[in-house]
């Protein structure tokens, strides 16, 4: 069974033919493979206290995406990092319990 649909199914029999060639230089593939690989070097070491239930959450959350819970971690830090997890826009649940927190610690 095919998860593809009809105009993936065709760039790929194009692609398989010879049909598409790349319009990327040499040196730009370069480029981009050392970028790949310098991101990928993962070479220090970060030890963490997380509450057991947001550690339960992310291990959920990494399960749903097929991937381990420490790659996971590892990518939002490296997305926040980059300037490119956004932050989503408050919800009346989550303002609520802001204001609790603020009322707790008062």
């Amino acid at each position: 069974m095919s998860k593809l649909d009809p105009y993936e199914l065709e760039v790929l029999e194009a692609y398989e033919s010879g049909k598409l060639k790349s319009i990327v230089s040499k040196a730009e593939l370069q480029r981009m493979r050392a970028a790949a690989r310098a991101t990928a070097i993962k070479d220090k070491r970060v030890n963490i206290r997380l509450s057991s239930a947001d550690l339960l959450d992310i291990q959920a959350k990494a399960l749903a995406e097929g991937m381990p819970y420490q790659t996971l971690i590892a990518s939002v830090l490296h997305k926040y990092v980059a300037g490119k997890l956004a932050e989503k826009e408050p919800t009346a649940v989550s303002a609520q319990r802001r204001q609790r927190k603020k009322v707790d610690r008062a």
